[in-house]
């Protein structure tokens, strides 16, 4: 597994832990934060399937970088 674009994968890692910790500290409903975290995920993962599917996407996981794939910013 290759990250391929870092900040979007850490925006959503850190999304992903502070709505965990409202969760765990009952700020936010358990609708609500699930709801969110649903969210969160189907984001990153449809990013991944779209790119996959040859749409114009920077997905936050991509293919592993070869230095015969040119440039690592691009991996569709």
């Amino acid at each position: 597994m290759n990250i391929a674009n870092p900040p979007k994968a850490l925006i959503a890692l850190v999304a992903l832990i502070c709505v965990t910790v409202l969760l765990i500290t009952d700020s936010i409903s358990s609708d609500a934060g699930f709801g969110l975290l649903g969210t969160i995920v189907g984001y990153a993962v449809g990013n991944g399937i779209a790119a996959k599917q040859g749409v114009d996407v920077q997905p936050i996981i991509g293919k592993p970088w070869t230095p015969e794939s040119g440039d690592r910013r691009r991996q569709t």
